[in-house]
């Protein structure tokens, strides 16, 4: 169903080592004094516009860390979509299966924060869900010829079910992240998945089972393997995170130093970005040092305010990490 003729498929030797495919997400951020009522205007202090979305942003930080990426996804032909593909760009990342429409526009999040830091958001996932079959099948070379994919669940899940089995036809590794995670999950998700890696409330809307403690977390792990995956990862914030394998079914905790953190919107998809980053490179690393690694790298990011903006460079990154 999927194959492309051999000289299409040889144009990806020597091929990416993360290929991510997912969401962009544009933010546009409001700060006033407190949040307006309903037909009301009021003066806020600071406005700017954002990079985000959490594929982008798993694609962002492995590029910052040194893996060769492309991202495929879909913005519109408008502002916002040519700014992002500059933002790409910026960070290294190919945008060959970047495709723009103008059936839609470039996905937009609208947020106003007071100063108590409390929020209103809307999000239009605009173009993100025109990405489909036909662009997959475009990108199938680079799918063919990378290391590792990622996918999430910011754009149609029937996407990101077909691009992670598009994966494993090839035999790529394979990174699902559930986010926003849906209780009714296509069981092939799980098989699909060389590492699952879901965060406490996703863990717990797929199982469940409540995530308090690093033993939950470890119940909650030997489930998602009796589903079908190849590895779990459950992240658990300042605890660090769980890791199980079919290899090793017995949970590992995989502690993180503590930081004083300053923002930490964006850190999952930082910790997810670093491990697709170790997962190309060391792929005979244990998975446990991997998350390790990871963890230090999502705890760099949180003591900076942003999200993408707060994502490290390896030059910004103790030389033991690599």
């Amino acid at each position: 169903m999927y194959l492309l003729p051999l000289q299409v498929l040889d144009m990806a030797e020597g091929g990416l080592d993360v290929v991510v495919v997912g969401s962009c997400m544009t933010d546009l951020v409001s700060q006033a004094p407190r949040l307006p009522k309903a037909g009301e205007t009021i003066h806020g202090h600071k406005f700017f516009i954002g990079f985000g979305g959490k594929g982008a942003n798993q694609c962002v930080q492995a590029a910052r860390l040194g893996a060769k990426t492309a991202m495929l996804c879909k913005v519109g032909k408008d502002f916002f979509g040519d700014n992002y593909i500059q933002n790409f760009k910026n960070n290294g990342v190919s945008t060959e299966f970047v495709g723009q429409t103008d059936k839609a526009a470039t996905g937009a999040a609208s947020i106003i924060v007071n100063d108590a830091g409390e929020n209103a958001i809307v999000i239009v996932a605009g173009a993100n869900m025109l990405l489909g079959a036909e662009e997959l099948q475009r990108a199938w070379p680079a799918l063919g010829g990378t290391k590792v994919l990622v996918c999430q669940l910011e754009i149609s899940p029937d996407t990101s079910l077909q691009a992670l089995r598009m994966a494993r036809e090839r035999q790529v590794k394979t990174i699902f992240n559930p986010a926003p995670a849906i209780p009714d999950l296509h069981p092939d998700f799980y098989k699909a998945s060389d590492v699952f890696c879901c965060n406490e409330p996703e863990a717990e809307l797929l199982t469940g089972v409540a995530v308090g403690t690093v033993e939950d977390a470890g119940k909650v792990g030997a489930e998602l393997l009796r589903r079908g995956c190849g590895s779990v990862i459950v992240t658990l914030g300042p605890q660090g995170c769980v890791v199980v394998s079919s290899q090793d079914p017995s949970p590992r905790h995989v502690p993180t130093a503590p930081v004083t953190a300053v923002d930490t919107t964006g850190a999952g998809d930082s910790f997810i970005g670093a491990l697709a980053f170790y997962m190309a490179r060391y792929p005979t690393m244990p998975l446990e040092e991997m998350a390790r690694r990871a963890n230090q790298v999502a705890a760099v990011s949180v003591q900076a305010v942003g999200t993408q903006t707060s994502y490290p460079s390896r030059k910004d990154l103790p030389q033991e990490l690599f």
